[in-house]
């Protein structure tokens, strides 16, 4: 049994949000794919939650698409520690940039959990999802800030995520198990966001 989103070991993943893989994404989809991620990343912000972003071959895909640079900024400036790498493995957690990176990401009581957000589901969301369980965090996908360019492989991407013991998530689920209570400063700033 997965235990709820804690502030000390959370940390947000996202995954290969980049801009010449939108326009192959189902509109209505990745609006709010890309509104629920930029949630996620102001979440991570205000509870101090580490951020890790990869870029699949920038070169070719492009960089990371505007509005979810927009909220990186935004959480940069509230202080939120971000750390960024390209790749040219599917799963962002087989990077050797993540590799290096990750002892440093290590909490002392318990496993990471690790709350990922991305694109394709079926591909980069899963092999990270199924990379990083594999090695002991405890994984968190939210349902609907992934997408595929089908909603086959979407749907099949989540499977394969919770068969790879990850729990199929939504953004609202995160924010308010990371929130814990109601009536906090916190509270107040990030359920606007979800509503």
């Amino acid at each position: 049994m997965t235990a709820g989103l804690e502030r000390g070991r959370a940390g947000l993943f996202v995954v290969d949000l980049q801009a010449r893989l939108v326009p192959a994404m189902p509109d209505e989809i990745v609006a709010d794919v890309l509104r629920n991620s930029a949630v996620l990343i102001a979440t991570a912000a205000k509870l101090g939650l580490p951020i890790v972003v990869s870029e699949q071959y920038p070169k070719g895909l492009g960089p990371t698409v505007e509005p979810i640079e927009a909220a990186l900024r935004d959480a940069a400036a509230a202080g939120a520690v971000i750390h960024r790498y390209d790749k040219l493995e599917f799963s962002a957690a087989a990077a050797p940039a993540f590799l290096a990176l990750a002892p440093r990401l290590a909490v002392g009581h318990g496993p990471r959990q690790w709350i990922v957000c991305g694109m394709e589901t079926h591909v980069c969301v899963y092999q990270t999802a199924r990379d990083l369980a594999h090695r002991g965090a405890e994984v968190h996908v939210v349902s609907d800030a992934v997408c595929s360019r089908a909603e086959t492989n979407w749907k099949i991407g989540l499977e394969l995520c919770g068969r790879a013991d990850a729990v199929v998530t939504s953004t609202e689920v995160v924010v308010f198990d990371l929130l814990v209570r109601a009536g906090t400063d916190e509270f107040k700033a990030l359920s606007k966001l979800v509503k």
